[in-house]
C-alpha cells in the first residue's frame, strides 16, 4: 500500500476514534448530571425575554436592562476567573461573559465543563467590551439540554456537500451563510404571497394525490390506494385543478406548495420541488408578464432591498420591464437561422441533420416548430443571463395554450430565462375546448411516436373546460429557482432544506 494512503487511513481511523471518545466523554457527564440530580432532559421550557438580533438592532433599549436568552453554545474562552462565550440562537451569536465574583466558584466551574453544542439558558445584563463587542454579562445560567454528539466541523469539518444535505441540521448551526439562505427563502414566499394577495388574488389547495398525472408534461410519481384499489400518482402540476376553479368563478387563483416529477437530480432539478401556479381571468399572457416582473423585482427588493443581485460573477436587474424577444427573433440573434425561410418540415429536418440536433423520437416525425426549439435549447437559452421573456412558441410543444393572434404556428406562450435557467412558463391560456380535445389526441400520438412526457388527456377537466372558461392568462414560476438566483446558491439542493438524497 502506498505510503501516503496508509498514512490517510491511520489518521482516519485515529481521527474517529477520537471523535467515539469525545461521544463517550458527554455520556458519562450526562449520567453525572442525572446521578446528581441535575438532568438537564428534565427540563421542559424556559422563559426568553428575547433575542440576540433584538439586542444587536435596540442595543441602545437593551444597554445595562436584564435579559433572558437561551440557545447553543458555540465557543467557550473560560480562564482562570472570566471568559467569554458564543451563543447562538435562531438568529445568530451573541457573545456572553461569565465571572466568578457574578456567579461563584461552583457555577464557574459548572459553566467550564459545558461542552461545545451543549443547549443553555442565561439570565445577565447587556453591555458592550471595550473592543465594542455586545455581550450579555451572566448572572444565572442553566444546562438545558446535552450535546452528546461533538458538531462535525470540530472533527471532521463539513467538506463533503453530501454530508451538508444529509445533515441540514448540523450544517445550519455551523454555516451561518446556510441559515441566512433559508431564512431569506422564508422572506421569499411570504413576499410572494403579500404581493398577490395585494392584487386580489386567493390562494387555495389542490390535490396533490390525484388519478391522473396530468397539467404538465413530465414523469409521476405513482402509488396505490388500497381503500378504493386504484393507482393515483403524485401532481405534476396544479395547472388544471386551477383552472377548474377559474370556470368556477373564482377570478384569480394560485396555489404555491410541493410538486413531484419522477426525473433526474442536478444542479436545477429536484424530484420534490415548490412551484407556484396562479390564473387570472380575463388577462392574456402579457399581463401575465407584466405581473411576473413587478412579482419577482417586489420580492427581491423585500430580501435584498433593491432589484439588483450578484449571482456569482454577474450582476441581474429584476427591475422590470425586463428584455422580451420572440423564440424566432432568439434563434436568428444566435444562429443566423430565419425560421421564416424555412420552408417545409423536410427542410427543418435536414438542418436539425446539420446541427446534430437529437429528439426523443424519429426525426422523420419531427416538426418545423420542434427543429426551433431544440434550436434554442441547444444554441441560444444559455445566452439569455439577464431576466428575460421568451415569447410566442410553436403550437406543436405548447399543447395547452392559445394560438398567437395573427400567427397560427405559434402560441401566446413565453418562459423566463435569467443566466440561461428557464424559471417560469405562462400562456394565453386555450379555452377551446374543441380545439383542446383535438390538442390532448395529438399528445396521445405523440407518446406513440416515443414522447413519453406527452400531456395526459384529463376528461374532468374537459368536462369543465366545456362550461366555459373565460380568457385567462396563468403562469407557473418555479420557487426553489428563484430562491437560487435571490440568494447567490448555484445548486438547488442549497435552498431546499432536505433535498432528496440516495439512501446510504
Amino acid at each position: 500500500m502506498d505510503n501516503k494512503i496508509k498514512n490517510d487511513t491511520h489518521e482516519l481511523i485515529n481521527e474517529e476514534e477520537q471523535y467515539n471518545e469525545f461521544i463517550k466523554q458527554r455520556i458519562e457527564k450526562l449520567k453525572k448530571l442525572q446521578n446528581d440530580g441535575k438532568d438537564p432532559f428534565d427540563v421542559y421550557k424556559v422563559e426568553r425575554t428575547t433575542t440576540s438580533f433584538e439586542i444587536k438592532e435596540k442595543f441602545e433599549d437593551f444597554e445595562g436592562k436584564g435579559v433572558l436568552i437561551a440557545g447553543r453554545l458555540m465557543s467557550k474562552r473560560v480562564h482562570g476567573k472570566a471568559g467569554f462565550s458564543d451563543l447562538l440562537d435562531r438568529f445568530g451569536k451573541i457573545q456572553l461573559y461569565i465571572k466568578k465574583d457574578d456567579v461563584g466558584d461552583e457555577n464557574l466551574e459548572v459553566f467550564k465543563g459545558l461542552d461545545i453544542g451543549d443547549l443553555i439558558w442565561v439570565k445577565g445584563f447587556v453591555f458592550k467590551t471595550k473592543t465594542g463587542e455586545i455581550t450579555v454579562h451572566i448572572h444565572e445560567f442553566k444546562l438545558i439540554a446535552k450535546s452528546i454528539r461533538p458538531l462535525p466541523e470540530k472533527w471532521h469539518g463539513l467538506k463533503d456537500p453530501d454530508l451538508r444535505y444529509r445533515q441540514r441540521e448540523v450544517d445550519l448551526i455551523v454555516n451561518q451563510d446556510v441559515r441566512t439562505t433559508f431564512l431569506k427563502r422564508n422572506v421569499i414566499i411570504k413576499g410572494i404571497r403579500e404581493f398577490l394577495d395585494d392584487k386580489g388574488f386567493l390562494e387555495v389547495e389542490v390535490p396533490i394525490l390525484t388519478s391522473i398525472a396530468s397539467g404538465a408534461a413530465a414523469r409521476p410519481f405513482k402509488t396505490h390506494h388500497n381503500a378504493l384499489d386504484i393507482d393515483m400518482y403524485m401532481r405534476i402540476a396544479t395547472e388544471l385543478y386551477l383552472k377548474r376553479l377559474i370556470v368556477g368563478g373564482f377570478e384569480k387563483v394560485y396555489d404555491m406548495g410541493k410538486n413531484f416529477r419522477n426525473e433526474g437530480i442536478d444542479l436545477k432539478h429536484n424530484p420534490e420541488f415548490t412551484m407556484i401556479e396562479l390564473y387570472q381571468a380575463y388577462a392574456d399572457y402579457n399581463d401575465i408578464m407584466e405581473l411576473t416582473e413587478n412579482l419577482v423585482a417586489y420580492v427581491c427588493k423585500k430580501v435584498n432591498e433593491t432589484a439588483k443581485v450578484i449571482y456569482g460573477n454577474v450582476e441581474l436587474d429584476f427591475t422590470p420591464p425586463w428584455r422580451r424577444v420572440t423564440m424566432v427573433d432568439a434563434v436568428r440573434e444566435y444562429t443566423g437561422i430565419d425560421y421564416d425561410a424555412i420552408k417545409s418540415d423536410e427542410h427543418a429536418r435536414e438542418i436539425a441533420k446539420e446541427k446534430q440536433l437529437e429528439f426523443k423520437k424519429n426525426l422523420n416525425d419531427v416538426t418545423k416548430g420542434e427543429v426551433l426549439n431544440a434550436l434554442f435549447e441547444e444554441f441560444v437559452e444559455d445566452k439569455l443571463v439577464q431576466p428575460t421573456f421568451l415569447c410566442d412558441y410553436p403550437v406543436e410543444i405548447s399543447p395547452l395554450t392559445k394560438r398567437k393572434r395573427g400567427n397560427d404556428e405559434f402560441t401566446e406562450r413565453f418562459e423566463g430565462f435569467v443566466c440561461g435557467r428557464e424559471i417560469c412558463n405562462a400562456y394565453s391560456e386555450l379555452n377551446d375546448p374543441i380545439v383542446q380535445r383535438e390538442r390532448f389526441m395529438q399528445q396521445r400520438r405523440e407518446r406513440e411516436l416515443g414522447e413519453d412526457e406527452a400531456y395526459e388527456l384529463d376528461e374532468e377537466f374537459m368536462n369543465a373546460l366545456e362550461i366555459g372558461m373565460p380568457p385567462t392568462g396563468g403562469i407557473g414560476i418555479g420557487v426553489d429557482r428563484l430562491v437560487m438566483f435571490l440568494t447567490d446558491s448555484h445548486s438547488i439542493r442549497d435552498v431546499i432544506l432536505f433535498p432528496t438524497m440516495k439512501p446510504l
